[in-house]
C-alpha cells in the first residue's frame, strides 16, 4: 500500500492583538493558508493565547519559515497523516445570511425557500466561505449600493462570493479575476453551481490586461496588494464609479496599512469607512 501523504505546517502561539500581524507574516514566508485557534474555535488555541495554524507545501518550506519567526511565538513545524481532515470543517459550515438580502449555503445543505437570495457556495481550494469580516464587509457594502444592472469587476475573487453576491442583489454582469489558477476554477465551478456561468466572466489574466471600466470595482486583497494594485485598479473604476477595498486592517491594529492604502488611493474621494473586528472596508468614488 502507497504510504499516507503527510500535509506539513507550522504552529505559533500568540496574543490576541498580535494575531493579525502574525498572520501576514506567514503569509509572506509562503504559507498557503492559515488557520486562528483560540477559546471560540473548534480546536482551542495554548492557554489564554491564540494559536495559529499555517500550511505550507513542503516539509522544508515549513522549517524555512519556523528559522523566520519569533522565537516568543514558540513556533513549530508539525504535520497532518493522511486526508480525513480535508473535509473536517464541512460538518461546521452552516446556512448564514451574509449581507441583507442573501444566503450563503454549503452544497451539502439545503435551506427552505424565502425571502433572501441564496448563493450555494463550495470554497474549495480558495479564500471566501463569506464568513470573514473582510468577505461581510464587502457583502453589505454591496447591498448599500444601486446595483441594478450594473457590470462588476471582483479583483482577487477567491471562490467568487463577492461576484455571485453582486449578480444575487441585481448585478448585470460580472467579471471575476484572480491570479490563482485554483481561485479562477473554483470560481468557474461555483458560478455553475448558481446557474450563472452566462452572466460571470472568470479569468486568470493579470489586473493590467483587464480590458475597459466598471462603474464597481471590488478588491478584497491583501493591504500591501492593494498599494501595489492602485493605478490598476483606479484604471479601471468608471467615472462616477465606486471602488470597495477589503483586507485592511484597522488603525488601531496596524496603524500604517490604511495610512498607506489611502496615499495609495488619493486620486479618489473616500465615501464610507466600516469596520468589523479587527478589519476595515473603504468605499471610494471617483
Amino acid at each position: 500500500m502507497a504510504p499516507e501523504p503527510r500535509y506539513p505546517y507550522v504552529a505559533v502561539d500568540v496574543t490576541e492583538p498580535e494575531a493579525d500581524e502574525a498572520g501576514a507574516l506567514l503569509f509572506e514566508l509562503g504559507a498557503q493558508g492559515v488557520e486562528q485557534r483560540d477559546a471560540t474555535t473548534m480546536a482551542k488555541g495554548q492557554g489564554d493565547k491564540v494559536t495559529l495554524v499555517a500550511s505550507f507545501e513542503r516539509h522544508e518550506d515549513a522549517v524555512a519559515a519556523v528559522d523566520e519567526l519569533p522565537g516568543g511565538w514558540s513556533p513549530r513545524v508539525q504535520e497532518v497523516v493522511g486526508d480525513a481532515w480535508r473535509d473536517e470543517w464541512k460538518k461546521h459550515f452552516e446556512p448564514f445570511r451574509v449581507c441583507a438580502g442573501v444566503m450563503v449555503c454549503p452544497p451539502w445543505k439545503t435551506i427552505e425557500p424565502g425571502a433572501d437570495q441564496v448563493i450555494v457556495l463550495e470554497p474549495g481550494r480558495a479564500f471566501g466561505t463569506g464568513l470573514h469580516e473582510t468577505t461581510s464587509l464587502v457583502a453589505e457594502v454591496l447591498a448599500g449600493l444601486p446595483l441594478a444592472g450594473a457590470a462588476v469587476l471582483d479583483v482577487g475573487c477567491g471562490s467568487g462570493i463577492l461576484a455571485l453576491i453582486a449578480l444575487r442583489l441585481g448585478a448585470g454582469r460580472a467579471m471575476a479575476v484572480d491570479v490563482d489558477p485554483e481561485a479562477v476554477a473554483v470560481t468557474r465551478e461555483n458560478a455553475a453551481r448558481n446557474g450563472l456561468t452566462e452572466r460571470v466572466d472568470v479569468d486568470g489574466v493579470p489586473l493590467a490586461e483587464v480590458p475597459g471600466t466598471f462603474p464597481v470595482v471590488l478588491a478584497n486583497i491583501e493591504s500591501r496588494t492593494l498599494v501595489e494594485l492602485a493605478p490598476a485598479l483606479i484604471a479601471r473604476v468608471a467615472v462616477g464609479g465606486r471602488l470597495v477595498l477589503s483586507g485592511i486592517l484597522a488603525p488601531d491594529v496596524a496603524p500604517a496599512q490604511i495610512e498607506d492604502v489611502r496615499r495609495a488611493y488619493a486620486a479618489l474621494k473616500e465615501l464610507d469607512l466600516r469596520r468589523k473586528g479587527e478589519w476595515i472596508a473603504l468605499t471610494l468614488a471617483r
